[in-house]
Order: structure tokens, then sequence, then C-alpha cells
């Protein structure tokens, strides 16, 4: 490997040390913790309003709830679900993954934080258009002497946001479940191939904007969950008998590390909080760029919504990759990492067709993810720079796609992970301090709805 390439596995390495692991895991439990747990007892009405009951197109706004929760899906349901919980049990052993499900659960009332903030601290773009998102919610809530974090936010957002891993794990899936088997050289020239035909795919989607993108995600983001979840059942069905001990295998490597590299309790949790917030994104910052375009005046209703997104992401879709790779027997399997693991497991639990169901699933989480990151990076960079020179920030990202086909999986990760753990601080900090203006707000709408009997 590379000077560079280390060099970014070691900065990476030292962002997710304990200052982080506190802020994430800490700041979650506070907000649990302040809040009483008072967006959990309003699941029902959440699910309603993403249902549609509380759509009002005439409110501010540029996309509906369920195209907001969509679009977010589409960004945080993706290769992290398929290749990073296989990254996380190769690094952190089966107990990886219960960590996950604790940064998951804490991370629900950290998006009902962050994304209620949001729709309350919105502001326009130079264009006129409002927007939302952690460099708002800093601006227009803490004022302008906490500016430096809100350009600190956008700045490693544009990288944190690029659709390198995306790139990288598919063209590693296509290469792995469709070339060599059936007989084709593979190589830096047909990858990059494979990122080209990446970018012009993106090319159609992402210049029609927010309107055009939250709209295919809500086409493709149900259909994409229920193929890939039902492909998986199918296999814990068939090995229904390894079920029972492999979240016995989860529970006691949680508290043993016996798998973990290195062998330590703490390494083992940092694994699962990392990989958690790779594939959820809760305390990142990049949900409420999302949430903060819907329709609606009710910023508490929002943040009802966004908190699915966690569940749906980690509790769910990432318990049954974990579950068949488990099961399977093939997380034992030292050669194999990324979506290489999680191919191993698709051709044991469904022969023959295994590999092709997955192929088609990557295809579908990597697109989907492709096509709703740009609408984050573009954000961020007109933040700073202005909404007219937008179009740099999306030729970049579609020049790093062919960039992301042909790199190397760790240095990816690693990359990714750095800009994450640096769009943490601002998203978290600045929601920690506007907590008290949050739960002011939710007494106000809950007493509201209360008076309407809509609860």
């Amino acid at each position: 490997m590379s000077k560079i390439g280390q060099a970014i596995i070691d900065l990476s390495n030292f962002m997710w040390g304990p200052p982080l692991l506190v802020l994430l895991m800490g700041g979650g439990l506070f907000f649990m913790v302040y809040s009483r747990l008072m967006p959990f007892k309003y699941f029902s009405h959440a699910f309603r309003a993403l249902t549609g009951k509380y759509d009002n197109k005439d409110e501010p706004g540029q996309i509906t709830h369920y195209q907001a929760v969509s679009t977010a899906l589409a960004a945080t349901v993706g290769m992290g679900n398929i290749s990073g919980i296989a990254v996380a049990i190769t690094m952190g052993g089966p107990g990886a993954v219960f960590w996950m499900w604790i940064s998951a659960l804490v991370g629900m009332t950290t998006k009902f934080f962050t994304c209620s903030l949001a729709v309350m601290f919105r502001g326009k773009d130079s264009e006129g258009k409002l927007q939302g998102g952690p460099m708002y919610v800093i601006k227009h809530g803490l004022g302008k002497n906490w500016m430096f974090l809100a350009v600190i936010f956008c700045l490693t957002a544009m990288v944190g946001v690029t659709p390198i891993f995306q790139a990288n794990q598919l063209t590693q899936a296509i290469q792995d479940i469709v070339l060599i088997p059936n007989g084709v050289k593979t190589g830096f020239t047909s990858d990059l191939i494979t990122g080209l035909v990446f970018a012009l795919i993106v090319i159609m989607v992402i210049f029609g904007g927010i309107k055009r993108i939250g709209k295919l995600a809500g086409m493709m983001v149900p259909f994409m969950v229920v193929l890939y979840v039902g492909s998986i059942l199918y296999i814990l069905i068939k090995n229904h008998g390894e079920v029972i001990p492999g979240f016995q295998l989860i529970f006691e490597d949680a508290f043993s590390g016996k798998a973990v590299l290195g062998g330590s309790l703490g390494a083992i949790i940092i694994v699962g909080v990392r990989r958690a917030a790779f594939s959820n994104e809760a305390g990142i910052g990049t949900a409420p760029m999302a949430h903060g375009a819907a329709k609606t005046a009710e910023p508490i209703r929002e943040g009802l919504v966004a908190m699915f997104e966690p569940f749906i992401d980690t509790i769910i879709v990432c318990t049954m990759t974990a579950l068949a790779i488990i099961v399977t027997g093939v997380w034992q399997d030292g050669d194999a990492d990324g979506i290489t693991l999680t191919a191993l497991a698709f051709a044991k639990g469904i022969p023959q067709f295994g590999p092709y169901i997955l192929i088609a699933c990557a295809t579908i989480f990597s697109v989907t993810t492709m096509i709703a990151f740009p609408y984050y990076g573009t954000k961020a960079f007109s933040f700073v720079f202005g909404t007219k020179y937008k179009i740099i920030y999306q030729i970049f990202y579609i020049l790093v796609l062919p960039i992301g086909a042909v790199s190397t999986l760790r240095v990816i990760i690693s990359l990714i992970d750095t800009a994450y753990a640096t769009m943490a601080f601002p998203t978290m900090i600045s929601a920690i301090i506007l907590a008290p203006k949050v739960l002011k707000e939710a007494r106000r709408y809950f007493a509201k709805l209360k008076e309407k009997q809509e609860l």
C-alpha cells in the first residue's frame, strides 16, 4: 500500500477515537434522557405523517415527507448495508453488529433532534430557494460567531458524500459475480469502463434536481428493500436452525471481543459505532439536508418521520445482512472482505441464483445512493461558494465515480470515515446546544395535536 493510502487509514483511525465515540453515543444518550424518550411515544403519529396524511402542497419546502425519507434512505440504505456490514464483521467480528444496534437506537433520537432543527432553522441559498441542513442550523441557530463550524461541515461533506465507496463496491461485485465466473478478464481497464458507465447513469438524474431525485428514490427504495430483505429471509428460513445460535454469537462476541482485531472490547465498540454511522449516518448531518427540503411548517413532524431511517437501515436491513453472513458460516473466510463476503453468503444460501440476486440488489442500492449524494454535496458547495457555481461540484462528483471504481477498498472507506468524523462534530455540537429549542417546540406541537385529538 502507498504511503498516502496508509496515511489516510491512520488518520481515519485517529479521528474515530474516544472523543468522537463520546460525542456520537454520549450525545445520542443525552437526547434520549433530555427528551425522556418523548419521540418514541409518537411512532404511530410519525407513520401517519410518512403516509401523507399531513401533506400540504402550500406549505414551504420542495418535497413531501415520504420523498424526504426516501431520499435520505436512498443515501443510507446502500452499499453500507451490503458490504459495510461485511467490513464490520471482518474487522470486529459478529459482536460489532450488537454495537451497531445500540448506535442505531441512540441514533433515532439524534435524527429526531437534528432533522427537527433542519426545518426550524431553514435558510435561503443564493438563488432564494429554501434550504436546510447543519450549516443553516449553525448560521441561523447559533449565529455568525459559529460560522466556522458551518464551513468545516460543508467542506468535509463535499468529500463525505462522494460516490467512491458505492462505485468501488459495485465494480467489485460486477467483477466477482459476473465477469470472472464467465471467463472475462478484469483489471484497470474494465474497472474504469464500469466507473464511466456509472457516471453516465448519474448524469441523467442529478441535473434534474431534488424533485427528480426525490421522485425516483420514492419509487426505487421500497422495491430494493423488499427484494433484498426477501432474499435474505429465504436464506434465513433455509438455515433456520442457525438463526438463534447466530444471535447468541452476536451477543456473546459483543462483550468478549474475541473476534475483533486487537481483541479489546473498546475496539469492537468503535468498529460497531463507526460502521453504523457509515450506514445510517445519524449525527453525521446528511439526512437533515434532505429533511430540510420537506414541505412542512412543522419541524417536529419532520423530526419524527426521520426516526424511521436508522430503524429501517440498521435494525432491519443491516441485521438481515449480518445474519446471512453468520448463519452460512462465510464470515470465517479470512480471504473475503466487503461485498465479496456477502456474495459468498448469497451463493451458499441461494445456490446458482444467489449471486445474481445480490448483484441486482447491489446495483439498485448503489445507484440510488449515487443519485441522492450529489444533492447533499451540491448544497454544501453552494453554501460556501454560491449556487451559481454548483456545476463545478457536480462535475467533480461525476469524475470521482471512475476514480472510485479503480481504487482500494480500505483506503476509500477510511477517506469517507474521516470526512464523516469531521462532519459529526459541527452537527452534534449545534444539535446539543439547540436541544432546548427542539424540546420547547415539541411540547407546543404535541399539545396542539392533543387539542385536535390527532394523537
